[in-house]
């Protein structure tokens, strides 16, 4: 497979279960290392780096299920990704993320696994643009939301896009709520790329959706 991500790009990858989706995103992020291929980010080659040092390059990854440290607060979640940033700018980092999600700021002391699950989900948004990142990678974002609060989940993904300008690459099953937020598609079907093109594309061709997830 191949796929890019261009600066302040939306992506989606789309896909039945087991295509290589979640597995791109953690080869990406560090977390398993390429069979073979390459990865590069700004020119730099990440085969065999670490999660750590991607982060510091400016990736940072949102996987799918437990969201956040759920005995730890609000507060110390929200610091733990700024485990990258001088200490001195860390105050600034979340002042800024609580100005994008004020839900959180009602509730800083509170325990994160007491929260709803839409705002675990704006926590661990949150908690990932704590070090600025220029490519967000989300996996599954909607997963175990309401319809409500998965429309609510991908507006605040929209205004993130257009806020901060980071790059995003979007794992996500409800194709209908992600394609209206991206620039651009990717299809993987058993490890393969299957289509790429235009999120618009898919839109208004209900037909080949269908087809990609058969």
């Amino acid at each position: 497979m191949s796929l890019e991500v261009r600066p302040g790009e939306t992506v989606g990858i789309i896909g039945p279960n087991g295509s290589g989706k979640s597995t791109t995103l953690k080869a990406v992020c560090g977390l398993i290392q390429p069979w073979e291929g390459q990865i590069r980010f700004k020119g730099d080659l990440l085969n065999g780096s670490t999660p750590a040092k991607n982060v510091r390059r400016g990736i940072t990854f949102s996987p799918q299920g437990n969201r956040v440290f759920g005995d730890l607060s609000v507060m110390e979640n929200l610091q733990i990704g700024g485990y990258t940033v001088a200490k001195k700018e860390l105050p600034d980092r979340i002042e800024s993320v609580l100005e994008m999600f004020p839900v959180l700021r009602q509730r800083p002391k509170q325990a994160a696994g007491k929260l709803s699950g839409g705002e675990q989900q704006m926590l661990a948004l949150a908690r990932a643009l704590i070090s600025q990142p220029k490519l967000l990678m989300l996996d599954e974002p909607s997963l175990g939301l309401s319809p409500a609060l998965v429309k609510e989940v991908f507006e605040k993904v929209r205004k993130i896009s257009a806020d901060t300008g980071v790059s995003l690459l979007i794992v996500e099953q409800k194709v209908r709520d992600l394609l209206p937020i991206c620039d651009r598609i990717y299809s993987f079907k058993l490890g393969k790329t299957i289509y790429s093109g235009p999120a618009s594309e898919l839109q208004n061709d209900p037909s080949k959706l269908k087809e990609l997830f058969l």
